[in-house]
């Protein structure tokens, strides 16, 4: 009789190990599998994140090659010329609306230069330079806003997270 009251204790005992060991190896999956869908949601996040600011970029360039046919395509009297006056308003509305958007994205280290490049396109297009020539103007200040911005998106892992065939961009 002894022998089948322990034989009972025993079996139950291992029930209740067994089960302890089940329970305990599920809530380690289910940890290991929360772990990874939240590095699946960090990564497309940051996905998703990186593409917006290179959007961002690249729709900043776009308003920024309009401002320059702008300035270049200039007439003496630009007073006269309401066509003209109205598309450049437009464009340079564009570009101011495309440097916000820079500022609100990308990394704050690329706002100055973001925003030096729309001034002095500003000023190149309402001839506010002289008789300094607009590429002369606009020049260092459209360097200046390419590096910073390659070294933001550098940053941003845009282009793939090993940086593998792409040079290192200094600031």
């Amino acid at each position: 009789m002894t022998a089948q009251i322990w034989t009972s204790l025993l079996a139950l005992a291992g029930v209740a190990l067994g089960g302890g060991l089940t329970a305990f190896s599920q809530r380690a999956v289910q940890r290991s599998a929360e772990r990874a869908e939240e590095r699946r949601l960090a990564t497309a996040t940051g996905e998703a994140r990186r593409a917006e600011q290179l959007q961002a970029v690249k729709d900043f360039l776009v308003c920024v090659q309009e401002a320059e046919r702008r300035a270049y395509s200039r007439p003496e009297n630009w007073g006269d010329d309401e066509t003209w006056y109205k598309a450049t308003s437009d464009a340079m509305t564009a570009l101011w609306i495309a440097e916000r958007h820079l500022a609100l994205l990308c990394d704050p280290l690329l706002h100055a230069p973001t925003q030096a490049y729309a001034r002095a396109l500003n000023q190149a297009v309402w001839r506010e330079i002289g008789d300094t020539e607009v590429n002369e103007h606009v020049d260092p200040h459209k360097t200046a806003f390419m590096t910073a911005a390659r070294a933001s998106l550098y940053a941003a892992g845009v282009g793939g997270d090993t940086g593998a065939g792409r040079r290192p961009v200094r600031p």
